[in-house]
């Protein structure tokens, strides 16, 4: 909840997505201000609820993607369903299934994909013909319907540009 609090959303107007394919290039880094743990997440969250507080989403953390740590490194991706399953929950009770490496470099536009059918979610990054990470059992459900939203974390400066959302 209290990560929850400091997440940003920005609703695209008029879209009610349930299935389809979510395009867009994102960039994200940290904020000269941003504490230590600042990532510069970025990412879509989609079937937003009317509520602000019920969605699904996908996102980057930049800095992860070239880190020393190789741990940190296959947290450079993440699934995530808010409000239920925060990504620490994730990672504590399902430990790298939600998350992988791809490399990242902070600030620079990143091209992403989105593709959900029913209760599967697959992410591809760079254009990449095969997905970087891959979710069976997205949490809103086969039948799940909401908006698409521009998501970005506390301490994240961030950039949207070719957004594109088809079925």
């Amino acid at each position: 909840e209290e990560q929850a609090a400091f997440q940003t959303l920005a609703v695209v107007e008029g879209l009610e997505f349930g299935n389809g394919v979510i395009e867009a290039e994102i960039a994200g880094a940290p904020a000269p201000d941003a504490g230590e743990g600042a990532r510069g997440f970025v990412g879509i969250a989609f079937r937003l609820q009317s509520d602000m507080k019920t969605y699904d989403t996908f996102y980057l953390r930049p800095t992860n993607g070239r880190a020393d740590d190789q741990e940190r490194r296959n947290h450079a991706v993440q699934y995530a369903s808010s409000p239920d399953w925060p990504w620490f929950r994730l990672r504590k009770e399902t430990p790298s299934k939600y998350e992988a490496y791809v490399d990242l470099v902070p600030g620079a536009w990143t091209k992403i994909k989105i593709d959900v059918r029913g209760d599967r979610a697959r992410l591809y990054v760079h254009g990449q013909e095969q997905p970087t990470l891959i979710v069976n059992d997205v949490k809103s459900g086969e039948q799940g319907r909401g908006a698409i939203a521009l998501w970005i974390d506390a301490g994240t400066v961030a950039h949207f540009r070719n957004v594109r959302v088809s079925p």
